[in-house]
C-alpha cells in the first residue's frame, strides 16, 4: 500500500483543524454575537468604546474566529410582511410629467388648435387636454402622439408607450398597456432593490426579500423586534422633491387654499409655517446619485447631494430662470428647507440645510442614498415571530441532531467495530466542517437546514459503508491488511463519486429554483455532500493509514 504523501497529510490536518476552530464560536452563540455587535459599534464610533461595549467585546478573544451562522426566521424570530405595491401611483406621476411636454408642444401649434387647458376632473391615469379649435385636432393628435416612445413586448415586437385619442374638443392621453406592463416591472424591481438596501443599511442578517405575483413583495427579517419596527424601516419612503414656490407661497394659515396644481406642506423647522408649492416637482429624489452628511458654511449639520445628468440639467435650468424666487426641498410631504435662489446653480450639486443634529443628517443621507420607493405600499399580512418559537425549534433541532448522530455512531461501531469508530471521528469532523463553512460564507441556518444536517450525517457514512464492504471483499479474497485497505478506497471511489455527484446536482437545482426553507435545506445538503466526500475519502483514510503504520497488524476485522 502506497502511503499518502506528506503534503496531503498536512493539508488534510489543516483543513480539519480549521473546521473545528471555525465551528467553535457557534457553541457560544450568544456571547460571540454580543462580541461581534460590540466590535461593529466601536468601529462605527471611530474606535471609542463605552464600558458596556468593552465588556461585551471581552466576551470572546479577538484572536479567535468569530464568524457565526445566521439563524433564519424560524429559529431566531423576527418579522414577516407581505406588501402590495400601489403601481397606479406611478402611472399618475408619468401622466403628470407628460403635461409640461404636451402643453409646450400644443403651444407651438397655437394657430391651429387655439387655446389649451388641462381638465381637472380626469382620472389619475388619464391626461385630458381641451383645445378651443377642434379643426386642429388632427395636427394636435399627431404632435402629441410623437411625444411617446416605444417599448418592447414579450413577443419582441415594439409597441407605442402612449394611446392618444380624441373625444370632442378633448385630447385623451393614456399610457398603453405595454407601457403599463413595463412600468410595473420597473416599479417592482426598484421597490425590491430599495427595500433590500434599506434593510441592509441597518445591518440585519440574511433578510428574505422576494417578489410574489404581479405586485406583491414578501419581506422576512430575522432578529428584528417586531413587524411594526420593520414597517417603520421600509415605510420611511424618503420621498425627496424640489418644488417651485409661487410668490406669496409662505403662509401661517394651515387652511390656505392652494391654486390649481398646487399643494400645501408644513415646514419642519418653522412651527406654524406652511408652504404652498407647485404639485409637479422640478427634480425628484429618483435623480439623486449621492447624498452624504456634511456641514454648512456655519458649521451646522447638513446633507450634501448630487444629481444625475438629467436632474442636474433640470435643476440648473430652474435656478437660472428663477433667481430671487424661493424653492422648497420637500421630504415626505414636509418642507425641510425653503431657500431663495441667489444665483444659477450648475453642475447638479448642492446642500440641504436645516435644524439637523449630526444623527439626523446622517440618517437623512442614508435614506436618500437608499432611494425613494417608487410607489406606496399596503401591508396585507404582518406577523411578529417571537424568539420563543425559535428557541423551541433550536432545541428540537438539537435533539434531532443528537439522536441522529448517536444512532449513526452506534450503527457504525456495531457493524464495523474499530473501523466504525474511525469513520465516526471523520463524521464528527464532517459536521464541524459544515458548520464552519456556513459560518464563513454567512449562510443561514433554518429548521429545514437542520433537517439537511441530520440527513447529511446519514449520507456521510454511506461512503464509508461502500469502502468497508469493499475491504471485506478484498480480505475474503486473501489480500493482506494494507492491500485490502488500499483496494477498498480505490475501487469504491467511482461509486462514491457517482452517488455524490447526483446528490449534489439535485441540491444545486433545489437551491437555484427554490426559495426560503427549500434553499436552506438545499444549502446544508449540498455542503454536507462536499464535506462528506472529503472526510470519508481522505480523513478516514488518513486515520486508518496512521493506525496501520503504528500497529502493523497481521490481520484486521472489518
Amino acid at each position: 500500500m502506497q502511503s499518502m504523501a506528506l503534503w496531503k497529510r498536512i493539508l488534510i490536518l489543516l483543513v480539519c483543524a480549521w473546521g473545528l476552530v471555525a465551528a467553535a464560536p457557534n457553541l457560544f452563540y450568544g456571547q460571540v454575537e454580543r462580541h461581534n455587535d460590540a466590535l461593529a459599534a466601536i468601529e462605527a464610533a471611530d474606535g471609542v468604546a463605552t464600558p458596556e461595549l468593552a465588556a461585551d467585546r471581552a466576551l470572546w478573544p479577538d484572536l479567535l474566529p468569530s464568524a457565526l451562522m445566521n439563524l433564519g426566521l424560524d429559529l431566531r424570530g423576527g418579522a414577516h410582511l407581505l406588501a402590495e405595491v400601489r403601481v397606479e401611483e406611478v402611472y399618475k406621476r408619468h401622466i403628470d410629467s407628460l403635461w409640461p411636454q404636451v402643453r409646450d408642444t400644443l403651444r407651438g401649434l397655437g394657430d391651429q388648435v387655439g387655446t389649451i387647458r388641462r381638465a381637472d376632473d380626469a382620472p389619475d391615469d388619464v391626461l385630458r387636454v381641451t383645445i378651443s379649435n377642434p379643426d386642429g385636432m388632427a395636427a394636435a393628435l399627431a404632435a402629441v402622439g410623437a411625444l411617446g416612445g416605444t417599448v418592447n413586448t414579450l413577443t419582441g415586437a415594439a409597441e407605442g408607450t402612449l394611446d392618444v385619442t380624441a373625444e370632442g374638443n378633448d385630447i385623451i392621453i393614456q399610457l398603453s398597456e405595454a407601457e403599463k406592463r413595463a412600468i410595473d416591472q420597473r416599479t417592482m424591481q426598484q421597490s425590491l432593490e430599495i427595500i433590500r438596501r434599506r434593510i441592509d443599511e441597518v445591518g440585519t442578517r440574511e433578510p428574505t426579500i422576494q417578489r410574489q405575483g404581479q405586485d406583491r413583495i414578501l419581506i422576512q427579517v430575522p432578529g428584528i423586534g417586531s413587524a411594526a419596527e420593520l414597517k417603520a424601516l421600509i415605510g420611511t419612503t424618503a420621498q425627496l422633491t424640489f418644488n417651485a414656490v409661487p410668490p406669496g407661497g409662505r403662509t401661517t394659515d394651515p387652511e390656505a387654499d392652494p391654486g390649481p396644481r398646487q399643494v400645501i406642506y408644513p415646514s419642519i423647522d418653522e412651527p406654524g409655517v406652511y408652504y404652498i408649492v407647485e404639485d409637479t416637482p422640478v427634480v425628484t429624489g429618483e435623480e439623486l446619485v449621492d447624498a452624504q452628511p456634511s456641514f454648512d458654511q456655519n458649521g451646522r449639520p447638513a446633507v450634501s447631494f448630487r444629481f444625475d445628468t438629467s436632474g442636474a440639467r433640470a435643476f440648473g435650468d430652474h435656478t437660472a430662470a428663477n433667481i430671487g424666487m424661493q424653492f422648497a426641498i420637500v421630504l415626505d410631504n414636509e418642507v425641510i428647507s425653503a431657500p431663495v435662489i441667489q444665483s444659477h446653480i450648475p453642475g447638479g450639486s448642492g446642500i440641504i440645510t436645516g435644524n439637523f443634529t449630526v444623527e439626523q443628517s446622517t440618517q437623512l443621507a442614508v435614506l436618500l442614498r437608499a432611494g425613494a420607493l417608487p410607489a406606496g405600499m399596503d401591508f396585507l399580512e404582518e406577523r411578529t415571530i417571537g424568539p420563543e418559537l425559535g428557541a423551541d425549534s433550536i432545541e428540537a433541532g438539537r435533539i434531532a441532531v443528537l439522536i441522529g448522530m448517536v444512532g449513526v455512531l452506534l450503527y457504525m461501531v456495531a457493524c464495523y467495530g474499530m473501523f466504525g469508530m474511525m469513520a465516526n471521528i471523520a463524521l464528527t469532523v464532517n459536521i464541524a466542517l459544515v458548520v464552519a463553512v456556513l459560518s464563513a460564507i454567512g449562510g443561514t441556518l433554518t429548521l429545514p437546514g437542520i433537517a439537511g444536517i441530520v440527513l447529511t450525517m446519514g449520507m456521510a457514512v454511506d461512503a464509508n459503508v461502500l469502502i468497508f464492504e469493499r475491504m471485506r471483499e478484498e480480505l475474503r479474497a486473501g489480500a493482506n491488511p494494507r492491500r485490502a485497505v488500499e483496494q477498498g478506497f480505490d475501487r469504491a471511489f467511482s461509486a462514491i463519486m457517482d452517488s455524490n455527484v447526483t446528490g449534489l446536482l439535485t441540491a444545486t437545482i433545489m437551491f437555484w429554483l427554490g426559495s426560503g426553507p427549500v434553499r436552506g435545506f438545499a444549502l446544508t445538503v449540498g455542503l454536507g455532500i462536499l464535506t462528506s466526500m472529503f472526510t470519508a475519502v481522505y480523513v478516514t483514510r488518513l486515520i486508518i493509514e496512521t493506525w496501520l503504520a503504528w500497529k502493523r497488524p497481521k490481520t484486521i476485522i472489518v
